[in-house]
This record gives C-alpha cells, structure tokens and sequence, in this order.
C-alpha cells in the first residue's frame, strides 16, 4: 500500500510541475532601427503557449509595451510598462493580444501574441483603430496571425 501512494504521490508532482518545466520564455527588443525600419518591435508577431513568458527588453531607450484596450482575449487586466525597462508578462488566458509602444504607436511600432493558437477573439483584433503608420501596418500582421 505504501508503495502504491509513494507510486502516486511521484506521479501527482511530476505533473502538477511538469507544466512549470515545459513553458519557455521569448524575447522581444524594442528597438529605435532594425534594417530599414525605424521603432520597432524585434518581432512583430509571436506565437506561444500558454504558460509562456515574453520578456520586452528595453535595447534602446524611449519605448514601452502596452496592451491595446479592447485587444486583448476576455479577462486580461490593462499592461503598460514604464519606460525604457525590461518588462515580463507571463501569458496564461489564451487568445490574440495587441500591444504598442505608447509613443511610438503611430510610426508602426504595434506587435501581436498568439497565445496558445487561440483566434477567437480575431474579429475583436480586427475592429481595434490604429493610428498613423500602424493603420497600414496592422492588417498585415493580422493576416500573418
């Protein structure tokens, strides 16, 4: 009998952490240049799982990330970083999320998580109105969602 709970008791931690062990972290630079392109996001879009953690890490100064209001799947409470520092979010609701730098919306600097493939919240991404640069900008992304 103590076997058999011993037997269990193993099985029950490994998978209760097992989850904690398979999640990954992903980086993101916010950028002033990237080739041509000026205030950027490393990646424009990303794709993870739930679980995952982004780090946006702060390579040049002036920029942030903030969660686009209404871009974001049910659930999910407003995100802005300060500026010009390193900032982590762990994903755990899937779904799409629309993020921007807040200075620097309006020259294209937009990005998107894909959380655990989820699309549902799509037609939400889609009615979201984005400003300058980011209005061009954006359906591509989408559609590269």
């Amino acid at each position: 009998m103590k076997s058999i709970i011993k037997t269990f008791l193993t099985l029950s931690f490994t998978l209760l952490f097992s989850n904690a062990a398979l999640s990954e972290s992903h980086v993101i630079e916010m950028l002033n240049k990237s080739g041509n392109e000026m205030m950027v996001y490393s990646k424009k879009v990303l794709n993870v799982n739930v679980g995952d953690t982004v780090v946006w890490k702060a390579t040049t100064k002036g920029h942030n990330v903030e969660f686009i209001k209404n871009g974001t799947p049910d659930g999910v409470a407003k995100f802005k970083s300060k500026m010009n520092v390193d900032v982590e979010y762990k994903f755990e609701i899937p779904g799409i999320y629309a993020y921007w730098c807040t200075p620097h919306k309006a020259m294209g600097m937009i990005g998107f998580v894909v959380v655990g493939g989820d699309k549902s919240n799509l037609d939400k991404i889609n009615a979201l109105r984005f400003v300058g640069k980011s209005k061009k900008l954006a359906p591509e992304l989408i559609g590269q969602l």
